[in-house]
C-alpha cells in the first residue's frame, strides 16, 4: 500500500531538519537550459545550503539530472547545449569559469551506475590527486587514499587488496569506491544522480548511511525517484515537473518535512502522495 506523505515522513525523517538558515553553497538565479532549440529548464531559482543534503525529485524528463549536471558543466561537450541566467558556486558563476579541472575538484559527481576506472583500487582513489599540477609526495597520496576509503566506509573491506582491480568489487563497493575517488580531492559539493538505482537494498542502505556521515563535511545534492529515500536522507527537497511544452520547472523547494507533509503546491502534494509520476 502506498504511504501517505505524513506516514512516509514520520517513519523515515530524522531530526536533522533545519529552518533554511545555513550558508548557501549553490544558487540558481533565473537559470534556463537549452538543448539546441529545446528549452529543458526554465527560470530555476533555488538556494542550496552548505553541509545539508538536498534531494531533487520529480517525474522522468523534468530536468532534474540536467540541472544536476549543469552544476559541474557536464553538458559542455553536448552539441547545442547552452544556458542562461546564473548558476553560482559560493557566489561565483559556474558558467564563467575557464578551468573545468578546478571546478570538478570542487564539485564531484556520482552516477547511477558505478564507474570505477580499469585500474587498482588504490589508483582509482589516487587518480585525481595525480592530476594535480603540483606534484604530491607519495606518502601524502597514500595517507589521503586511506582517509578517503575510510570516509567512504570501504577501508576495512579493501585494505588487504589495494592492488586488486576496482572492477572486481561488488556493485555497492564500486559505488563507495567512486565516492572515495570523489572525496579524495577534497570537494565542496558532491552531486549524486540516482546513486542507488543499480544497487540492491543492502548496498542502498550502506550508501544512505554513508551520506549521513559525508554531509558533515560536504554539501550533497541527490537526484532520486525514490520518495522514501528522499525522505530518509535529505534535509531539503526540490520538486521539479514539466509544463505543457515539456520544459522543466522547479515547483517548490523547502525543508523536506514541509514538502512531504505540507507542500504549498497541489502538484507537489499529488506527486509525493503517488497520484502521478
Amino acid at each position: 500500500m502506498l504511504a501517505t506523505p505524513s506516514t512516509l515522513f514520520s517513519t523515515t525523517i530524522d531530526e536533522r531538519q533545519t529552518s533554511g538558515s545555513a550558508d548557501v553553497e549553490v544558487e540558481a538565479r533565473h537559470f534556463d537550459f537549452y538543448y539546441g532549440s529545446f528549452k529543458a529548464l526554465a527560470n530555476i531559482n533555488i538556494t542550496i545550503p552548505r553541509n545539508q543534503v538536498t534531494a531533487l525529485i520529480g517525474p522522468s524528463g523534468c530536468g532534474k539530472s540536467t540541472f544536476l549536471r549543469a552544476i559541474n558543466r557536464m553538458h559542455d561537450q553536448t552539441p547545442g547545449a547552452r544556458s542562461a541566467g546564473e548558476l553560482l558556486l559560493n557566489g561565483s558563476d559556474i558558467n564563467t569559469l575557464t578551468d573545468l579541472t578546478t571546478l570538478r575538484k570542487k564539485v564531484g559527481m556520482i552516477f547511477q551506475r558505478p564507474n570505477p576506472f580499469p585500474m587498482s583500487i588504490f589508483e582509482n582513489v589516487a587518480y585525481g590527486m595525480r592530476l594535480d599540477a603540483q606534484r604530491m609526495p607519495k606518502s601524502e597520496i597514500k595517507d589521503r587514499v586511506e582517509k578517503a576509503l575510510r570516509d567512504a566506509y570501504l577501508w576495512d573491506e579493501v585494505k588487504d587488496k589495494l592492488n586488486a582491480s576496482g572492477m572486481a568489487l561488488s556493485g555497492g563497493q564500486q559505488q563507495r569506491l567512486c565516492i572515495a575517488r570523489s572525496i579524495a580531492v577534497n570537494p565542496e559539493v558532491i552531486l549524486m544522480d540516482e546513486p542507488c538505482a543499480a544497487l540492491d537494498p543492502i548496498a542502498t542502505l550502506a550508501i544512505e548511511d554513508l551520506m549521513g556521515e559525508l554531509v558533515k563535511q560536504y554539501t550533497i545534492i541527490i537526484v532520486t525517484h525514490n520518495m522514501q529515500q528522499a525522505a530518509r536522507v535529505s534535509d531539503f527537497t526540490g520538486f521539479f515537473t514539466t509544463d505543457e511544452s515539456r520544459t522543466g520547472q522547479l515547483v517548490e523547494h523547502a525543508p523536506t518535512q514541509v514538502i512531504f507533509t505540507n507542500p504549498r503546491d497541489k502538484r507537489t502534494e499529488d506527486y509525493v502522495s503517488g497520484r502521478f509520476g
